[in-house]
């Protein structure tokens, strides 16, 4: 069924205690879409870059079924760049360069063709252009899936909670679900992000799995251990594409298939972050996904002995 992924598609240049890059693909659509991509060919990309990002790229999402029609090339200018050091524990990291270039006044158009998106994922951006997406669709999607990250909490936050109130199912992580409730029990966090809008909130620990909130129930997933973690830039992004694709593609949005949905996230993110930037996710295999699901499946499965 019809996705809708709006987002950064951009530039990064990472170094983690494993190595550095330089400039290589990044942001936010760009790992949603590719993780999309495998469950649903059926999605469809609103993004800018500049006339410096690599046509073979955009190529690659065509022919995994992402259609580029609300991608805008701004000619004469220059893409999104962002470049991160990740301290030892790969948890922390310092931003070292931020160019917002053709993002800084980006307008997301919508094309006709995509008025008919069934599922909207709206990438980390700021409030109102993630807004301005929702606003511009001639109808409700079933489900729309924001993302969303500390910056827009200590500078837009009116902005912020204005876009909540619009939204099915916010995804963040554990140290945004406190700063935007003011809570530290990520409970009563729950409780009153949910309070905000969303009916469905996803809270992303890293290396500590993942939790799916809705009303009173709870889901918890575990993160996958990983001998190497090269590079966990993307993966909360990965994640999103895995969810939002899995959804995508069984039509399904109750509470119980959003808990498989949040499995093939935490797959997709698992290998996300083996290698530096999409280059796992560009050259993942089927049969890899595969057997990944039922590794995560066998992790997840126990039988209880009686007391």
């Amino acid at each position: 069924m019809s996705l809708l992924i709006v987002g950064s598609v951009a530039f990064d240049a990472i170094e983690t205690p494993f190595g550095k890059t330089d400039k290589i693909v990044g942001g936010a659509a760009s790992y949603i879409a590719l993780a999309a991509s495998n469950f649903t060919k059926d999605s469809k990309l609103v993004a800018v870059v500049g006339e410096d990002f690599p046509e073979d790229f955009v190529a690659d999402l065509r022919d995994r079924g992402v259609s580029t029609e609300g991608l805008q090339i701004k000619k004469g200018e220059k893409s999104f760049f962002w470049s991160g050091k990740y301290h030892t524990d790969m948890n922390t990291r310092d931003t070292l360069v931020t160019e917002l270039n053709v993002l800084g006044d980006f307008d997301p158009i919508i094309p006709e063709s995509y008025q008919d998106c069934e599922y909207l994922m709206l990438g980390n951006l700021s409030p109102k252009v993630q807004q301005t997406v929702i606003e511009r669709l001639h109808h409700r999607p079933k489900l729309i899936v924001m993302d969303t990250m500390n910056f827009w909490m200590e500078i837009a936050m009116d902005d912020l909670k204005q876009t909540l109130s619009m939204v099915d199912v916010l995804s963040i992580n554990d140290e945004e679900a406190r700063l935007l409730s003011g809570e530290y029990s990520l409970v009563k966090a729950a409780i009153k992000i949910q309070q905000m809008g969303p009916k469905f909130l996803i809270i992303k620990k890293g290396e500590n799995g993942a939790l799916l909130f809705h009303g009173k129930e709870v889901f918890f997933a575990p993160a996958l251990p990983l001998e190497d973690v090269f590079d966990p830039t993307g993966a909360g992004d990965t994640f999103a594409g895995g969810f939002i694709g899995y959804i995508a593609k069984t039509g399904d949005i109750s509470f119980e298939n959003m808990k498989n949905a949040i499995i093939f996230g935490s797959a997709m993110a698992s290998f996300c972050v083996e290698k530096f930037g999409t280059e796992r996710l560009v050259n993942l295999r089927e049969d890899e996904m595969l057997s990944r699901i039922n590794v995560f499946r066998n992790l997840v499965k126990f039988n209880l002995a009686s007391v």
